[in-house]
């Protein structure tokens, strides 16, 4: 018969198998060339001389010695001479291997698929690849490190600094004048009220001036502090550990230092390089100590 286009046997193709065997009449294990689906004792023919036979009450399926499911177990072994055979159509239990390196594409991965915990701890970016952020990023350590990194943008805020140290790193802010770049030469930003000019800057913070002091106090690091001493001279003590850059200023507040002294406890370290206390005995004095080292102690700073 003829066909137009492809014949049926170029369109369906079977995976059927089919083993023959001869009865000695004494066997009754005979193996299968191919493995069948476990279970499937339904899904194979068994043919002894052309008469089917009835699976589980004339054979049964089961795993051969090396655990395959082949074996054909009959349960009255096939005469001498008589031909036997299988048709097993080739049902196996499906085997997914395992894809290749870098065989997958984002493409095959559901949206939000990659959760959290599937991964590493530490993720390497240092081969150039290009992280964008949220405009609200979160951490959930006390410490983060960004080294050799710029943080750019039209509108960005740093908060929570109080613990935190910016070493040898450059930090460009705009200016009043300006909108996006860094501060021009010349160009002028303040802070705490200190106008700080010029293309060099070293940022240390203001000064946190406290409320006025009528008695005596420790000075703390940091500190501006408006003495009064109309009512009675006061001592104002150092504080008992310092370190190099530290910084404390002090203001006759009511003009009576020539009267009422302000006396400077030096506490245990050195002023102007000497063992002695330091009284401001002039009025409307401002002074300010700056600690240089345990040779020379708090000095003071001419403006």
């Amino acid at each position: 018969m003829a066909y137009i286009g492809k014949g049926p046997s170029d369109l369906i193709r079977g995976f059927g198998i089919k083993d023959t065997f001869t009865g000695d009449g004494s066997t009754t294990v005979f193996d299968l060339s191919e493995e069948t689906i476990e279970g499937g004792v339904n899904d194979i023919e068994v043919f002894v001389d052309n008469v089917r036979q009835e699976p589980t009450s004339s054979y049964t399926l089961g795993q051969d010695g090396s655990g395959d499911v082949k074996r054909i177990t009959f349960l009255v072994a096939p005469a001498s001479g008589q031909s036997i055979y299988v048709l097993n159509p080739g049902l196996n239990e499906v085997s997914i291997p395992t894809p290749a390196d870098n065989s997958i594409s984002s493409g095959k991965l559901q949206n939000n698929s990659v959760t959290a915990a599937k991964l590493a701890t530490t993720l390497d970016f240092s081969s150039g690849y290009t992280i964008t952020l949220p405009s609200t990023f979160v951490t959930t350590t006390d410490t983060q490190t960004l080294t050799n990194k710029s943080i750019s943008g039209s509108s960005n805020t740093i908060t929570n600094l109080g613990n935190s140290a910016l070493t040898n790193s450059i930090i460009k802010f705009a200016d009043e004048s300006s909108t996006v770049t860094s501060i021009p030469l010349g160009g002028t930003l303040k802070f705490n009220g200190a106008t700080l000019s010029g293309d060099t800057l070293e940022i240390t913070g203001g000064t946190s001036w406290q409320a006025v002091k009528t008695s005596g106090f420790t000075a703390v690091a940091g500190e501006g502090y408006f003495c009064n001493t109309s009512s009675a001279a006061f001592t104002a003590t150092l504080p008992v550990s310092a370190t190099q850059g530290d910084t404390i200023k002090f203001i006759d507040y009511a003009a009576t230092f020539d009267t009422n002294n302000l006396t400077i406890d030096r506490n245990g370290h050195k002023i102007q390089g000497l063992t002695e206390n330091l009284t401001v005995n002039t009025e409307r004095a401002g002074l300010t100590l700056v600690y240089a080292d345990a040779t020379q102690g708090w000095l003071l700073e001419t403006n």
